[in-house]
């Protein structure tokens, strides 16, 4: 049992800025304009939540609980969502910028991520089974021994990872992102 519950609250312009927040439960809250930059969010669930223009640089996730959660124009710079609890994991992404974030071993299927900047994200060992990226900066992306079996990449770019070290299975690609499959054998393409 969590120690505060929150139900169906509007959080606007709060700063939780290098605060420490633990063993709380926020279920469907909405955020706008909050800042958790830098806080520690331990054993805290949120639950069918949505997060508008919110900033979590470098905020540290210890068994959090992402349940049905959506962020929307969200500043999420280094994150480790590998860090949230597995249980019920599900959270979508559009207009973020999540370079440097890590989903390490995350199951995501059917994951959504939409306009987002994913420099450097690290997708190892991810089940993105059925993910959809769409218009998303891949650069320097990390995907190895990943699951993109029916992933969508069609409008992704600068991506480039090898097919043969993940599952990919009815992946979609377009034509203009091949190079990017085919970085290892080094061969030119006009």
């Amino acid at each position: 049992m969590k120690e505060k519950i929150h139900d169906k609250e509007n959080f606007i312009n709060v700063s939780y800025s290098d605060q420490r927040i633990s063993n709380t439960e926020f279920d469907s809250c909405t955020f706008l304009n909050c800042d958790f930059s830098g806080s520690v969010l331990s054993e805290t669930d949120f639950i069918n939540c949505r997060f508008e223009s919110c900033n979590f640089a470098m905020a540290k996730l210890s068994g959090t609980g992402l349940k049905d959660v959506n962020f929307i124009d969200c500043k999420l710079i280094g994150i480790n969502f590998d860090h949230c609890s597995d249980f019920l994991f599900a959270a979508n992404f559009q207009k973020c910028v999540l370079d440097y974030a890590s989903f390490f071993k995350k199951r995501m299927k059917n994951a959504r991520f939409t306009n987002c900047s994913m420099k450097e994200v690290d997708f190892s060992s991810a089940d993105l089974s059925g993910a959809q990226f769409g218009n998303c900066d891949l650069s320097m992306a990390v995907f190895s021994q990943s699951n993109l079996e029916k992933t969508d990449f069609r409008t992704a770019f600068n991506y480039a990872f090898d097919p043969g070290a993940n599952k990919m299975k009815k992946a979609k690609f377009s034509s203009s992102g091949l190079a990017g499959l085919l970085g290892k054998y080094n061969i030119e393409i006009e």
